[in-house]
């Protein structure tokens, strides 16, 4: 592969005007990478976000399809990356070659996903109502309603998936979809792949003549609060922290004119063990959630983080089972030292907690980061404590023991919003947990019954979202098709001349889309 130059991704082309370097580290050794990448001036931002802007009217009239053609050459391109372009996210990430290479086909899978949805165009929306001049007491215009993309986006990678939620990941993907151009902002922790991934797109948007400026990348540290307030970005998409998130959204509603953040932040998602499973099968639910909770060294937004169950025998049993389990696990190396330092934090504040004990765990030595198991008095839950609800990103989890089914439910009643929970129960118990999954509703996008969080399908049906502080914005998802709805808004058309309306609301129905009009969906021309 030819050589990383570090430089800025602005317009189509490359820029490098600032003075400041930064390095990637390997994060095995924490060792600095050859390669300096160039801080992003004020101006490049200002020329990225400009880029951009200029970039979309013409981007965002491209049909459907070839904007579906965009998207595939994109996969294209990522499928061709290499063994060495593994072996460097590896080396960036300390993350196996076997995870690596499921990602890369993760990320253009959702490329391909999207693509699919825009030759379906239901994306689209499309909605007519017809005239009805001779209505009393007044007469009806003609009125017709699509989607369009709302404006340039920038887009924050996440640090814990360096392919599917970074560069070319799910908040691209769907921006991309919309017709929103992309300012992406490279995250600190793996630049080099990120130019990588940054090449192949530029590569793809070359190949199939897409509008200089429809992606661009800037590296640096702090550039991003220039970028959120820049006038020409409609929008932004953000994997991180609750803290990172809430300080874009402050930012955002700050601005003159206030723009919406899809942030997805912090979950602890809690996993409910009902008691006859575990009488069933307790220590095969230890098993598999011991091996849910150390999955990847525990750096997953999926991560069951809290286990409730009923007092009982087999509850007690299987709490030293999973106690004996996670006591067993080796040491991991974490994607980052800042990510470690974080987990050892969290752990250290749970540890000082005067109603929290250790139950399993071992001393944290070198990078390398122990799986630790804890359990809280359930007064944490019942009375909202922050501490309990917080996410320890690492391999850790938290039990909690509940007297009967009343204080279950007054527990979960009293979380955070959640990107997921689990209920593991038998079939006869699981059809009398109405009255859980009613409160589960409330506070998750995605409830599972006996699976674990960890793993996210990339599908039209998922979602991967939830209410704060899981994501910014509940009505959304980071995940599946569904996603491109954050970057469309509606317009409405009035009285307007067949030849000036979008395909989409044409009377011949050129795209041959399902169409609501005056009320009943049909695909036939008008």
């Amino acid at each position: 592969m030819p050589k990383l130059s570090g430089h800025n991704f602005i317009a189509g082309g490359r820029s490098a005007a600032g003075s400041v370097l930064l390095h990637s580290v390997d994060a095995t050794t924490g060792q600095p990478l050859p390669t300096g990448f160039v801080q992003a001036t004020v101006e490049e931002v200002d020329a990225a976000a400009v880029a951009a802007a200029q970039a979309y009217p013409a981007f965002r009239n491209l049909s459907a399809l070839r904007r579906a053609h965009f998207l595939e050459a994109i996969a294209s391109e990522l499928d061709a990356l290499g063994d060495d372009f593994v072996a460097l996210v590896c080396q960036e990430t300390a993350l196996p070659a076997a995870r690596i290479q499921g990602e890369r086909s993760r990320t253009s899978g959702q490329m391909r996903l999207f693509a699919k949805a825009l030759r379906h165009g239901s994306f689209y929306g499309a909605r007519i109502d017809l005239p009805l001049p001779a209505r009393q007491p007044l007469p009806r215009s003609d009125l017709r309603q699509c989607r369009l993309g709302l404006g340039p986006v920038a887009v924050f990678g996440a640090s814990n998936f360096p392919l599917a939620f970074s560069t070319a990941g799910g908040d691209t993907a769907a921006a991309l979809a919309a017709g929103c151009p992309v300012v992406f902002k490279a995250h600190s922790g793996h630049m080099a792949t990120a130019e990588r991934v940054a090449e192949a797109i530029i590569r793809a948007a070359e190949q199939t003549d897409m509008p200089k400026g429809v992606f661009n990348m800037i590296f640096g540290a702090g550039v991003g609060e220039a970028l959120v307030k820049h006038p020409m970005i409609q929008a932004v998409g953000f994997t991180g922290s609750l803290k990172g998130g809430r300080a874009l959204c402050d930012m955002a509603a700050a601005r003159p004119q206030p723009i919406p953040v899809f942030a997805e932040m912090s979950s602890i998602n809690p996993v409910v063990v009902l008691p006859e499973a575990l009488q069933v099968r307790g220590e095969r639910v230890a098993t598999e959630l011991a091996a849910s909770v150390v999955m990847g060294a525990g750096q997953f937004c999926t991560n069951p983080g809290l286990v409730i169950g009923i007092r009982s025998a087999a509850f007690s049993r299987f709490v030293q089972a999973l106690s004996t389990l996670l006591a067993d696990q080796p040491g991991q190396t974490m994607l980052n030292a800042n990510g470690l330092r974080s987990y050892v934090q969290g752990c250290e504040a749970l540890l000082e907690h005067p109603q929290i004990t250790h139950l399993a765990g071992n001393v944290q030595q070198g990078n390398q980061a122990r799986a630790q198991l804890f359990q809280a008095d359930v007064e944490l839950l019942l009375t909202g404590s922050v501490l309990l609800q917080e996410e320890i990103f690492g391999p850790a989890t938290v039990v909690v023991e509940v007297a009967d089914r009343a204080e279950l439910l007054a527990a979960l009643q009293g979380l955070r919003g959640q990107l997921t929970a689990t209920l593991i129960g038998e079939p006869a118990e699981l059809e009398q947990c109405a009255d859980l999954v009613a409160v589960l509703e409330q506070k998750v996008g995605r409830v599972l019954i006996n699976g674990y969080p960890t793993g996210v399908e990339v599908c039209d049906a998922m979602v991967h979202g939830g209410p704060w502080p899981a994501t910014s914005d509940a009505r959304g998802t980071s995940v599946g098709t569904l996603a491109i709805d954050r970057f469309l808004r509606p317009v409405c058309y009035q009285n307007f001349p067949d030849g000036l309306l979008p395909d989409a609301l044409k009377n011949s129905n050129p795209l041959g889309l399902m169409r609501l009009v005056n009320g009943e969906h049909t695909a036939q021309p008008l």
